[in-house]
């Protein structure tokens, strides 16, 4: 009950009461491995604590000083939720303070392969904090994003594989998530954006394929390559070596035979009839593969 009274502390945005975070790791563990009253009650205070519309001040001093990773995931669902539901009300310093914070932890995170495997859970839930920062920034308050990302991805194989992540899940928030989310004007502009970037995208792409003998990475490549092909210019398609590629190069491979077939029959559904030649030169390199 003792702690229970403490977690009350919690609660006290009034700037006079210290923030424990120590307070906050022992409420968590309640929560997920109490009982009973005491489980509840650390709910209902985690609950109030999450709605709290200053809630989110407290995250940077969670993740820094928290020693429970329930705690940390708890602390990133507070600034979700504050992105989400009230990003536009923030004055500009602090949204780019937030959006920097946020580059900064995934930078640390997928920069060194270890900690990233240890922590990708963590890791994810900070993507997609980024992607929902995305939504509302990119691309006029950030025009430059793709050619970051891109850039960015060439000077390691883990972080170009959790950018690949990052850009698999913009695409999946803006052509398969945008409905009811954003306005129709909002979701058509930031898909035109996306196609007419998408040539940085396919050349980092290309990239990997050329120069890495990193499987994770590859089968990451080959999975958001997957989440493209409902969307991107044809041209990328059928007037590249890509359909070539997934044949010669994965298709044989059974590590990546699996996504690379889902990939060939993304591709064999489309129907252009420009493309009809490609398709019977497509179908026939298949048979003989298989």
């Amino acid at each position: 009950m003792q702690l229970l009274e403490q977690a009350q502390s919690l609660l006290n945005f009034d700037g006079q009461a210290t923030f424990d975070v120590n307070v906050l790791d022992a409420v968590i563990n309640t929560m997920y491995r109490g009982q009973g009253d005491a489980q509840r009650q650390a709910s209902e205070v985690l609950n109030v604590l999450r709605d709290h519309p200053d809630a989110w001040t407290k995250v940077d001093s969670i993740l820094e000083f928290s020693k429970c990773q329930e705690t940390k995931y708890y602390a990133l669902q507070i600034l979700e939720k504050t992105i989400k539901t009230r990003w536009k009300a923030l004055p500009k310093e602090q949204c780019e303070a937030i959006k920097q914070y946020i580059v900064s932890l995934i930078i640390s995170h997928s920069q060194n392969p270890e900690l990233m495997e240890r922590e990708k859970v963590y890791l994810n839930k900070l993507d997609i904090i980024l992607v929902q920062i995305l939504k509302h920034e990119w691309p006029k308050k950030w025009p430059n994003f793709i050619s970051d990302i891109v850039e960015a991805s060439k000077t390691s194989e883990s972080m170009c594989q959790n950018n690949l992540e990052i850009l698999k899940l913009l695409s999946e928030e803006v052509f398969d998530f945008s409905s009811g989310q954003m306005t129709q004007a909002k979701a058509k502009h930031l898909k035109d954006t996306m196609c007419n970037e998408f040539t940085k995208i396919f050349q980092l792409c290309e990239y990997v394929v050329d120069k890495s003998r990193h499987p994770p990475l590859l089968l990451v490549t080959l999975e958001t390559l997957l989440r493209f092909l409902s969307w991107i210019p044809l041209g990328y398609i059928f007037e590249t070596n890509m359909v070539n590629t997934l044949i010669d190069t994965f298709f044989t491979v059974p590590m990546f035979r699996n996504v690379t077939l889902r990939c060939l029959t993304e591709i064999g559904g489309i129907q252009v009839s420009q493309y009809e030649d490609k398709f019977i030169d497509f179908f026939s390199s298949n048979n003989d593969s298989t």
